[in-house]
């Protein structure tokens, strides 16, 4: 794979006003965000929100209906033999010929580039070694997976996009798939990361993009995306005597309060951990069961698209 990024301060993939439409409905409204040469950049969304559109514009196999797209300085539909020659890319739906195995799948595709990876490695490190002589029909969905991945990443590429990586896989592959794209990163490869598992983004991108009804709704790395959420902390205890609400509400960086069964659970930020604490010491009231935990991406992805309320 290669070594070391490039020293251009440019971004490898710039997006800008991107609009598509399908029979008359926008499904990608004034998307725009960049890519640097050299990091995981996520995009998370809810189903339908535009996500796959909007990597099939930067791959070049849609045609943007306004805006602008390019990756390492070029347009992907314009120059699209250009832009094939450094962009990998494993699609959200995949297929090769069914009569293919996995070996000739693999030397099918290096042959189709000037500075190809070796392959054995490569589907070493993806557990594909011993299915090299299967058919595609014969895989699993999660071996037919792995192959994609291995494809995507063959031609040696600059740049790759990743439509929903690990679908499909079980959770040691898919821990082994997060490491080798750690490992892609970190020779220089820059990675474009479509994904729905909160986990993954959260361990693999350097930024998101969260986007939803085809708009960017917040682009930030993970921590600060995390920051965002309406409660950062969520403080739950059982009190042994009962608290003011009103003193609950004047907590600085509160954000919410609840009382059920007998416990008392509040969101809020680091401040809200240390005054309810001073709080609860000066009314010498004791915190059974005292439980802080730190928001998710989960919780920043709920609060920044509204998924699941009614």
């Amino acid at each position: 794979m290669r070594t070391g990024t490039s020293t251009t301060t440019a971004p490898l993939i710039e997006v800008s006003g991107l609009r598509k439409a399908y029979a008359g409905r926008t499904v990608v409204d004034g998307v725009s965000f960049s890519v640097d040469e050299g990091e995981i950049f996520g995009i998370l969304g809810p189903n339908g929100a535009g996500k796959t559109t909007t990597v099939e514009c930067v791959e070049g196999l849609r045609v943007p209906d306004e805006g602008q797209v390019r990756v390492a300085g070029f347009d992907p539909v314009r120059d699209h033999d250009k832009v094939t020659r450094i962009l990998g890319a494993q699609l959200q739906e995949s297929e090769v010929q069914a009569k293919l195995t996995v070996r000739e799948a693999l030397e099918l595709y290096s042959s189709f580039y000037p500075d190809p990876l070796d392959w054995r490695p490569l589907a070493e490190r993806l557990r594909l070694e011993e299915k090299l002589g299967t058919r595609f029909a014969k895989l699993s969905g999660g071996q037919k997976q792995r192959l994609f991945i291995a494809l995507a990443l063959v031609g040696n590429p600059r740049v790759v996009v990743l439509d929903e990586l690990t679908t499909g896989l079980d959770p040691r592959a898919r821990r082994d798939t997060w490491q080798l794209i750690e490992d892609v990163r970190d020779s220089g490869v820059t990675v474009l990361l479509v994904t729905h598992f909160m986990e993954e983004a959260q361990r693999l991108c350097d930024r998101i993009a969260v986007i939803d009804k085809g708009r960017v709704a917040a682009l930030d790395t993970p921590a600060g995306l995390i920051s965002r959420a309406a409660g950062a902390t969520v403080i739950s205890f059982t009190p042994s005597a009962p608290l003011d609400d009103r003193e609950l509400a004047g907590l600085p960086g509160l954000a919410t309060v609840e009382h059920r069964d007998g416990r008392t659970t509040l969101t809020g930020g680091d401040e809200t951990v240390n005054a309810v604490v001073t709080l609860l010491a000066r009314h010498h009231i004791t915190a059974h069961q005292l439980r802080v935990v730190d928001a998710t991406l989960d919780d920043a992805f709920l609060d920044l698209t509204g998924a699941g309320q009614s």
